[in-house]
């Protein structure tokens, strides 16, 4: 069954709002922050990520932000330009600021931390009038990244995309991708990620991230509760991930659907949650089913943590049909069907 509908005539498969950075990630492995010396640079972000993930899946992409007017604004851009996603809506800022910095530490395959320098940042500055509707109507989805909701004028922005999407019959994508870093309180988070999963279709989370969302509503801890929370307000799937115990889509008829992770060789234990969206909504845009974008899903997030970056490590789909065809033959079926 198709739980959401996305308009074969749109231009774009998917636009993306949020965050874009740069990631350094540490040559020197299985050590603390403190003694790592050397470092390879990656472009970064969350949104930013899955933007490179569903391109190399074969999908028109663009994207909405704000990036810095310097050397790292224009590595970034090119970037994008050469995975062939649309940078036509990405701006640059007018008063010095800089894009986020993200430093990973990998203590061990399962181990790891990163340390963002969020002030002043670039992506936080996208403004309203970066927001034009003629864009956003000619997009089959659009996803919103919930660090885009952090801090005005960004929120803002988010939220006028989000409306015109709404307002243009664009499915809309909450991707919660919640991080600590510039939020001024709990309440304030839970505020803004209940505004826009109100208003979603699609909410991709974790556990963590869905309770930090709930928290003045009162359902916390409970997946099933958090499923038929967001359902009541049309919501058609929510997707609850619980790192190495997988994770469990919630269908707006009542059925769920569970896989567990691939077995894989890790290599950190960070960037798996954005192979993770690029290949399920590539699925379900191509018209998979929920089990079969699941399987995908997990896959994808499987093959990114064995990898030492994230965006230049996003498979194509050739690349996880084979993952997935060997990974059942060594260790069978992935999706628990519920």
């Amino acid at each position: 069954m198709q739980y959401i509908s996305f308009d074969p005539d749109k231009e774009y498969d998917l636009i993306l709002l949020g965050r874009v950075a740069i990631d350094f990630n540490p040559v020197d492995l299985n050590r603390p922050l403190e003694e790592s010396g050397n470092f390879n640079k990656y472009l970064g972000g969350s949104p930013a990520n899955i933007a490179v993930g569903m391109a190399r899946l074969g999908k028109k992409v663009g994207f909405i932000a704000r990036v810095s007017d310097d050397q790292f604004g224009d590595y970034v851009t090119h970037y994008f330009e050469k995975e062939g996603i649309d940078t036509s809506h990405i701006t640059r800022c007018r008063n010095g600021e800089n894009l986020g910095l993200t430093f990973t530490e990998i203590l061990s395959p399962s181990e790891s931390r990163i340390l963002m320098y969020r002030d002043g940042v670039a992506d936080l500055m996208l403004e309203p009038e970066d927001v034009d509707e003629d864009y956003i109507r000619k997009a089959k989805a659009l996803l919103i990244s919930g660090t885009a909701l952090a801090a005005s004028p960004s929120r803002e922005a988010a939220l006028k995309a989000m409306m015109l999407a709404r307002k243009n019959g664009v499915v809309v994508i909450f991707d919660i991708d919640y991080r600590a870093y510039t939020w001024k309180n709990m309440d304030e988070i839970s505020i803004y990620y209940s505004l826009v999963a109100g208003q979603s279709d699609l909410i991709l989370g974790s556990r963590e991230e869905f309770d930090l969302t709930e928290r003045i509503l009162g359902v916390c801890g409970d997946d099933s509760g958090t499923a038929k929370r967001w359902q009541a307000l049309g919501c058609k799937i929510v997707v609850i991930k619980h790192g190495k115990e997988g994770s469990t889509a919630y269908t707006c008829d009542g059925n769920h659907y569970a896989v567990k992770p691939f077995p894989t060789n890790a290599l950190k234990g960070f960037g798996g949650g954005d192979g993770y969206a690029s290949s399920f909504i590539r699925a379900l845009i191509d018209g998979c089913s929920v089990p079969e974008a699941l399987e995908y899903g997990s896959a994808s997030a499987s093959m990114l943590i064995s990898a030492h970056s994230c965006s230049a490590a996003m498979p194509t789909l050739e690349e996880v049909d084979l993952f997935i065809k060997e990974e059942k033959e060594k260790y069978g079926e992935m999706v628990v069907l519920q």
